[in-house]
């Protein structure tokens, strides 16, 4: 029994520090380019897209602001819905093959 609850220990620690580094994951950021950089898009650790930039000469610049927040909204909500997605699917296939232990949820542990 106290190998279950020093495992328990380990597993709640671990936990915690997998928190820890989501939280993290959000100060990275990483830019891509396309069209010899005529979009710009900017990504942060968390796979969320926090900018584009879109070359004046694609664009009515009037538009432009609203556009490139138009793209990062839509992009972020299709990348949500796929994560819902992802875990119903993990869940699924996944049922049976680990106990159902109060607080311990291996589901967010595979978020990168």
């Amino acid at each position: 029994m106290f190998d279950m609850m020093k495992m328990m220990g380990k597993v709640k620690e671990m936990q915690s520090k997998m928190k820890e580094v989501q939280a993290e994951l959000a100060q990275i950021e990483v830019e891509g380019e396309s069209g010899a950089g005529l979009v710009k898009a900017l990504v942060n650790g968390q796979k969320k897209l926090i900018k584009v930039d879109i070359d004046e000469s694609l664009v009515n610049t009037a538009d432009k602001e609203v556009l490139q927040d138009l793209i990062v909204a839509a992009v972020n909500k299709a990348t949500d819905e796929a994560d819902i997605k992802a875990k119903e699917y993990m869940k699924e296939h996944t049922k049976g093959l680990m106990p159902n232990i109060p607080g311990f949820d291996l589901g967010n542990m595979f978020n990168a």
